[in-house]
């Protein structure tokens, strides 16, 4: 770069920024710079035509300006004209000034690409540098389009002098990042190859940076390279530091040339030439032994030059996992890092060998490491390097060691960092899952870790533990005497009770014979936590309680009586009083027979893919984690097999997200717990799915929608006229879902009546994975139209399209409302106008059951008023419908006839169209 005389500085430029300097305050800068920039239009403007120096002065000044943070509205066709000068200062600026402050959609576009043109024509290479300096800088479509054909041609001429070259390749470098589809393949591809060979070390490391992230694009057009790039290495790694010293970096030769040739070897498998292969054993071997020589030097930056190649060196080792000795090599050097005094040494020493702990050559040297590994784990200061370690052991882990390393992970996990606790109990359940030769040790393992962490012992975990009890005979009895005694501690984790509500509800009978863990016990410890417990959890336990009454005749009295009791028959949670009115009825009218079909133990799950293992992955995003689940060979010959290999080959149709049913609402009637497997094969389509939508008007949870790929799952809860519903997305495939995008739609004339809002979703979701989205909805003012749920993803390559209409119903926004008998009837004679009642006399659909009757109106939102009506037989209710613009009286009465099994149902509200919609909506559901 030509050096710049001393007649090149700007007096005019230095005086302002020594103003701005001196400026006491923000105002006094903002005059300062107006002052300025008026002056610069002014001349601008002037009809005296400027000379080369003011406008780069000028320029120059518009340019410190805008890096000061103002805004610039001028100068740029005087900086496009500073790039015709034949003087490198004010060819400089001009293409400083187009690099910041030139976007792509400018219209000087065309006069700029001319110029650079010119330049890259001129063979100045001062000027054809400033050229592609500013086409990388910029990096446009429209430079891309202009000059990708014609920087291959500067970069392989032979005349071209070596900085130009150097600039070229990482312009084209540029380029292909931003706009790979302009970037030409063509004769240039295998002429660039050879610039490896180039004797400008410069050269050769600029066009290494290209010819690796082609080489990622289109292997097949480098595959020359190898030879060429280890040739070059074989010189740098057995050069002496005098023999290259201009790219010797503190008595390291060459070593961001020899990273990018160690990363450039990544792209390909190990060379098939035996000459060439042992050639690059050689050069990995000398980095590895010169890693043990004393150090040249005590500075820094020596020691991080010298391990940069190592750990390269060391990678490509990984890659190629076919050397046994230089594996085992690679493992020791790492191993002595690990004890480094240095913390960035020690966290790259523990990241390698998590790669290298899945290689069948280095397995075995990695696992004597262990020791040391649990020791960083136990007295390391940086969390995140206790974060490797535990990814470490994770992928040491085998039969010979999982209770070790099990072990070890819970004792951390008392002390561990909030931040990877969640990580920990996963990594934990999949190697308890993995390696239990005797299941009692797993279950003991799960409990303790729901003992320890139970907060960041996510659903898939528990979920699974009981798949695994429910499938093993043989540790059935066991785990229900093991669930049994842990739930006796005066504090219990929910995710326990939960364990335990289940376990007990099914394999309760089998620890029964003994007097301390009797029927009556079981019962009373676990209803001992039932107040302590939320919704779900509690909706859980009901149901082990009418597993009671099945299993054990002895209790129906008592658990009839908590079933009966106003706190669950008129519970504010729909879903609980539902299943408290069900479940008592079923134990009511059942037979005996009955009962214990439909509540028969469960039958064992369908053997797959651990869940567990699919949320770790998405946990640690795609290629963070190491696969314990591929075959793994390892030095004594024998494999070790994830248990589920030919499950997950099967596949299966359920997903894990509702094995338990504990997001669907019990069915009534007959058909009370038999849909709990349920599998709604529908095909995808465009058109909108309503079949599920009536299901939903005195329901808040449960399926939306099902088809062979996708599970839909809603829950929601309403205040006033605000609602939240959460969307649970579940794959139940074993395949990736990609570009997934849900969006929800409504007809014009709703868009003013409800606003729904919501918040993005993970583009991907993992085979047998769930995703959640939240929608907000607001009323705005009442409605009859209903939003739709569009979806759409990609499977197996295929576009899939399901539209899913969203149960959100007027009805959803009432507010129950307590009323006596007096204002109830005063009220109603209010509501007398015939526009506003509507009454509705229907055939009735289901069996005309009592309770299910009091529990459908109690989930269409209103208060159940009891002995308002004159007929005992008939059901009053009143609620207040709340809108962002009013609010609604309602007042209803069902009136049944068993005999003709017939309905006659009235509303009156204070608006004509609210009393239609209400009466449409609760008419349906009986």
């Amino acid at each position: 770069m030509p050096a710049v005389s001393k007649g090149d500085g700007m007096r005019g430029l230095a005086v302002f920024i020594s103003d701005i300097r001196n400026c006491k305050s923000k105002e006094a800068e903002i005059k300062r710079i107006n002052k300025e920039l008026a002056n610069i239009r002014s001349k601008f403007k002037g009809d005296k035509a400027l000379d080369g120096y003011s406008k780069k002065k000028y320029v120059c000044k518009l340019l410190f300006i805008f890096l000061l943070g103002h805004d610039i509205d001028f100068g740029h066709m005087e900086a496009v004209n500073l790039l015709s000068s034949n003087k490198y200062t004010e060819k400089q600026i001009g293409y400083l000034f187009i690099s910041v402050l030139v976007n792509s959609n400018s219209d000087l576009i065309r006069l700029i690409n001319n110029g650079i043109k010119n330049d890259l024509a001129s063979r100045n290479p001062t000027f054809m540098n400033l050229a592609l300096h500013c086409i990388a800088n910029v990096g446009s479509r429209e430079m891309a389009e202009a000059f990708a054909s014609e920087i291959p041609r500067i970069l392989v001429a032979g005349d071209t002098m070596d900085s130009v070259k150097q600039s070229a390749a990482l312009c084209l470098l540029r380029l292909n990042r931003t706009s790979p589809d302009l970037v030409p393949m063509g004769e240039w591809t295998a002429r660039v190859v050879h610039l490896l060979n180039d004797q400008h070390l410069g050269v050769v490391t600029a066009a290494t940076s290209l010819i690796t992230t082609l080489a990622q694009k289109s292997p097949d057009d480098f595959k020359t390279s190898i030879s060429l790039a280890v040739a070059r290495l074989s010189r740098i790694v057995t050069s002496a530091s005098i023999d290259l010293q201009d790219y010797t970096y503190y008595f390291v030769a060459a070593p961001w040339l020899s990273v990018k040739l160690l990363r450039l070897l990544q792209c390909y498998p190990p060379p098939e030439d035996a000459a060439l292969r042992s050639r690059l054993t050689e050069c990995l071997e000398t980095i590895l032994n010169k890693a043990q020589e004393p150090p040249k030097s005590k500075k820094v930056q020596h020691s991080n030059a010298k391990n940069a190649v190592l750990f390269e060196a060391i990678s490509l080792i990984i890659h190629h996992d076919s050397e046994p000795t230089l594996l085992v090599r690679a493992c020791n050097q790492l191993g002595q890092f690990l004890q480094h005094r240095e913390t960035n040494l020690r966290y790259l020493a523990l990241e390698s060998m998590c790669t290298l702990a899945s290689s069948e050559f280095s397995h075995e040297t990695v696992k004597t490491h262990i020791e040391t590994v649990i020791n960083a784990l136990k007295t390391e200061r940086d969390v995140s390097v206790r974060q490797r370690a535990v990814d470490l052991l994770y992928a040491m882990c085998d039969r010979s060691n999982a209770k070790q390393i099990v072990a070890e992970m819970l004792s951390y996990l008392e002390t561990a960092d909030y931040s990877i606790r969640e990580e920990i109990v996963l990594k934990v359940a999949i190697l308890a899952e993995k390696y239990a030769v005797d299941y009692t040790w797993y279950v003991d393992t799960i409990l303790n870790l729901i003992r320890i962490a139970g907060d960041y012992v996510s659903e898939e975990v528990w979920y699974r533990v009981i798949q695994i009890v429910i499938n093993r005979d043989d540790v059935q009895g066991y785990a229900a005497k093991t669930v049994f005694e842990a739930l006796q501690a005066p504090a219990c984790h929910e995710n326990l009770v939960k364990v335990g509500g289940y376990i007990l509800g099914e394999f309760g009978n089998l620890i029964a014979g003994d007097s301390r863990s009797s029927p009556l016990v079981q019962f009373n410890l676990l209803h001992s936590k039932f107040h302590l417990c939320s919704v779900p959890t509690r909706a859980l336990l009901l149901s082990a309680y009418i597993k009671f009454i099945n299993l054990f005749p002895e209790v129906k009295t008592t658990i009839q009586d908590v079933l009966r009791s106003d706190s669950q028959l008129r519970n504010a949670d729909v879903e609980l009083q539902q299943r408290a009115v069900e479940y008592l009825r079923l134990s009511c009218i059942a037979s005996t027979d009955i009962l214990a079909t439909v509540l028969e133990e469960m039958p064992p799950f369908p053997e797959r893919e651990s869940s567990i293992l699919a949320k770790l992955k998405r946990k640690k995003g795609p290629g963070n984690l190491p696969d314990i689940d591929d075959t793994r060979r390892n030095v004594n010959g024998n494999t070790e097999h994830s248990d589920n290999t030919e499950a997950t080959k099967k596949g299966s149709t359920h997903p894990f997200t509702d094995l338990l049913n504990l997001n669907s609402t019990p069915s009534t009637g007959g058909s009370l717990l038999v849909d709990v497997f349920s599998d709604n094969t529908s095909p995808a389509s465009t058109e909108v799915s309503e079949e599920n939508f009536p299901r939903f008007v005195c329901k808040n949870n449960g399926v939306i929608y099902e088809n062979q790929l996708l599970q839909i799952g809603l829950k929601s809860e309403y205040r006033q006229n605000l609602g939240r519903m959460y969307v649970f997305y579940g794959n139940k495939t074993s395949t990736q879902f990609l570009s997934f995008t849900s969006s929800v739609t409504s007809p014009d004339t709703l868009k003013t009546q409800l606003n729904v809002h919501a918040k993005t979703v993970d583009p991907i979701i993992e085979g047998g994975a769930q995703v959640q989205q939240i929608l907000n909805i607001e009323c705005v003012s009442d409605f009859t139209d209903a939003p739709v749920l569009n979806i759409q993803f990609r499977y197996g390559g295929t576009l899939q399209n399901i539209a899913v209409k969203l149960p959100v119903m007027l009805n959803k926004f009432f507010q129950p409302t307590e009323m006596t008998s007096q204002d109830f009837f005063q009220r109603w004679k209010q509501l007398g106008a015939p526009q506003q009642e509507v009454q509705k006399i229907f055939k009735a659909k289901h069996p005309m059951d009592t309770e299910v009757t009091k529990a459908k109106i109690l989930g269409f939102g209103v208060a159940l008023l009891d002995g308002v009506d004159p007929n005992p037989s008939n059901f009053v209710g009143a609620g207040v419908i709340h809108t962002k613009n009013t609010q609604v009286g309602c007042l209803l009465r069902l009136e049944p006839n068993t005999q003709a099994q017939m309905y006659r149902l009235t509303l009156r509200t204070s608006r004509d169209s609210v009393s239609q919609r209400l009466c449409d909506l609760l008419s349906e559901q009986f």
